[in-house]
């Protein structure tokens, strides 16, 4: 008989009780998860603006992990906000559940403050975003997975905040 154990993740909050748990000077990491491409962003210590960082290989999660770490650690990064792409009616599909384990899977890993942020048409505005600023369609795809996690972080510290 297999017994199954269910780790505790103590680490993933409510935007609100993300809010309230991080410091007013923090740098924040945005990630965007694709089923190929991990796209990620970064804020100013303020949490004014998001800027594109890196895009990375979805292929092992303890190399990505690594990689996350070296992030966390090279820019001081104080909480993580990850794109949560519900549906259109704002129920959780099966993208929303494989962010959802993803989360948690990074929760058990990582110690500090994780939250999701819902992120439909973030890879859709980011898109129409740098088509406006008229880049080519080879940049626009290549550069598609951080520019969508730098949406979905500037929406999530707009509402910190605002809120």
């Amino acid at each position: 008989m297999k017994i199954a154990f269910k780790m505790k993740t103590y680490n993933i909050f409510s935007i609100d009780e993300f809010k309230s748990i991080i410091e007013s000077k923090s740098r924040l990491l945005g990630i965007d998860p694709g089923s190929k491409n991990v796209g990620f962003a970064i804020c100013d210590e303020n949490k004014i603006i998001a800027t594109p960082l890196t895009i990375l290989k979805k292929d092992k999660f303890d190399v990505l992990l690594k990689e996350i770490n070296k992030i966390i650690n090279e820019y001081e990064i104080k909480g993580i906000i990850i794109g949560d792409p519900l549906n259109m009616d704002g129920k959780r599909g099966k993208s929303s559940q494989s962010v959802r384990d993803f989360a948690k899977n990074l929760s058990t890993n990582i110690t500090i403050p994780i939250t999701l942020w819902d992120e439909r048409l973030s890879s859709e505005a980011s898109f129409k975003l740098v088509k406006e600023l008229d880049t080519n369609i080879s940049n626009k795809v290549k550069k598609l997975d951080k520019n969508a996690a730098a949406f979905i972080l500037q929406g999530a510290i707009d509402y910190l905040s605002t809120n």
